[in-house]
């Protein structure tokens, strides 16, 4: 197996001055959340500046690669390393690699930013090793081994989730793993799953809708509002209920403005892209509950979209010609019971 590393000293005897390039942020970004055991942590990628280093680093988070990894090396006041190893079952195994990605220079390795690891004495060697500076190593890493890729950065909070890695007692468990930061270790037996530093990686752009989602939501804005979403993924199709809290039929003499007074639901149904639904509404007139007669009958009356931004969150837009009524509802998850599975499912892609 290939050893994955970069000189963590400087040259003896030789003095750099490297000029700190100035990283603007892009007109646009993709955005790369590493959930990991202590927080989150935010990254900025330079999408125009390193193309290829970016779309190598998107193929693992967006296969889901990267879930289930951990921080496998830290180094005091240098890096902490991950992208490596896997830990499932209370069983390590490696990131399945693609080929190897073309050096793409030219970024310092300041505080803050990602780049990429690679093979010693290879420069267009890297896959799936990522490491993150703790401190500005621009000396060090710029110009050795063809110069490590930098292709982004951490942005809001997430370095102080960065530096809480850092400070975690490092141990040596062996072969690749003799920096290996741990929690709450005793130093003997084999590391436990809550031992180690674990890391899942979503783009948010690449959420997807699936069963996960199949859950009651309703608005936070109302006291009234309430929604069911069926989720069929084997067909990539999406179904809603929409219906509000009253729990007493209103007066015969109430009218309403879209079927009868006594309705208070509706129904949606369409096929789902991503984390979009482009649903059909059909609203139901007649029909009471516990009665056969009159016998309901449904009609497709309007549109509605609904937006997924992640597995707590989204949004109902809708339009009814019949009563001219249009407008978006913000929607929030009110049972907890699928979260696991969706959050699962929602950053990996669709066979």
């Amino acid at each position: 197996m290939h050893s994955y590393c970069f000189s963590g000293r400087r040259i003896a005897g030789l003095a750099i001055i490297v000029a700190c390039l100035g990283i603007a942020s892009p007109a646009w970004a993709t955005n790369v959340i590493f959930k990991t055991t202590l927080g989150d942590i935010e990254i900025e990628l330079f999408d125009e500046e390193k193309p290829k280093t970016v779309a190598n680093f998107l193929a693992y988070v967006n296969d889901g690669d990267y879930n289930d990894t951990f921080i496998h090396r830290s180094v005091k006041n240098f890096v902490i390393q991950g992208g490596a190893y896997t830990f499932i079952n209370n069983v390590v195994g490696a990131v399945a690699t693609n080929p190897a990605v073309k050096n793409e220079p030219g970024i310092s390795n300041t505080r803050g930013t990602i780049a990429m690891a690679k093979i010693a004495g290879n420069p267009d060697s890297a896959t799936s090793q990522w490491f993150i500076n703790l401190k500005d190593n621009s000396a060090e890493l710029d110009n050795s081994n063809g110069g490590f890729t930098v292709f982004g950065r951490v942005v809001g909070n997430g370095m102080q989730v960065v530096d809480a890695i850092a400070a975690l007692p490092i141990y040596n468990a062996g072969a690749s793993f003799q920096e290996l930061p741990m929690i709450n270790y005793s130093g003997s037996g084999n590391p436990k799953r809550e031992n180690l530093v674990l890391v899942d990686a979503i783009n948010p752009d690449n959420f997807h809708m699936n069963a996960g989602m199949n859950d009651a939501w309703y608005d936070p804005m109302t006291g009234g509002q309430g929604f069911f979403v069926t989720v069929f993924p084997d067909i990539e199709q999406v179904f809603l209920a929409w219906f509000t809290f009253d729990t007493e039929r209103p007066d015969e003499s109430v009218i309403a403005n879209l079927g009868d007074a006594g309705h208070r639901w509706l129904t949606a149904f369409g096929p789902y892209t991503g984390g979009t639904a482009e649903l059909q509404v059909e609203i139901t007139r007649g029909g009471i509950f516990d009665s056969p007669e009159p016998a309901p009958g449904q009609t497709i009356d309007g549109t509605i979209t609904l937006d997924f931004s992640d597995c707590e969150n989204g949004s109902v837009s809708y339009n009814i010609p019949s009563i001219n009524q249009q407008g978006v509802v913000p929607i929030q998850r009110i049972a907890l019971d699928n979260l696991a599975l969706c959050e699962e499912l929602a950053y990996v892609n669709a066979p």
